[in-house]
């Protein structure tokens, strides 16, 4: 029997609601109502849920660093026909790219998103 069972995964940032927009669009999930800003929930069709927390002090993670570590990054599935236009997409929306594929040599791509945390785009087959 488990312990628990997985709630949703938390990210700081300085603007949760611009954060959970920015996911929300790149995943075709729903940002839910809520009472303020501080706390922003985004949700997906199996329940799964990403929420972000306001954090005053946040400072973003370096890719790759040591001195700031990333601790957590989203690995997200495009199907590899996909992978040019969905780097465009999310790159509209606020991403940039910091990692390429090395000329498809990789089976992903590495991000930050607006707030500065990681993420892949990454080879779905």
């Amino acid at each position: 029997m488990a312990i628990a069972t997985m709630n949703c995964i938390v990210l700081d940032c300085p603007d949760p609601r611009r954060l959970a927009e920015f996911y929300a669009q790149v995943l075709d999930w729903k940002v839910e109502p809520g009472e303020g800003d501080t706390w922003v929930d985004v949700s997906g069709p199996g329940g799964q849920r990403l929420a972000f927390q306001e954090s005053a002090g946040f400072i973003p993670p370096q890719w790759p660093s040591l001195e700031h570590a990333q601790q957590l990054h989203l690995d997200l599935d495009v199907p590899r026909d996909r992978m040019d236009e969905a780097e465009q997409e999310v790159i509209k929306l606020g991403a940039r790219l910091i990692q390429d594929d090395g000329g498809g040599k990789r089976g992903f791509r590495v991000y930050l998103d607006p707030a500065g945390h990681p993420f892949c785009l990454c080879v779905a087959d």
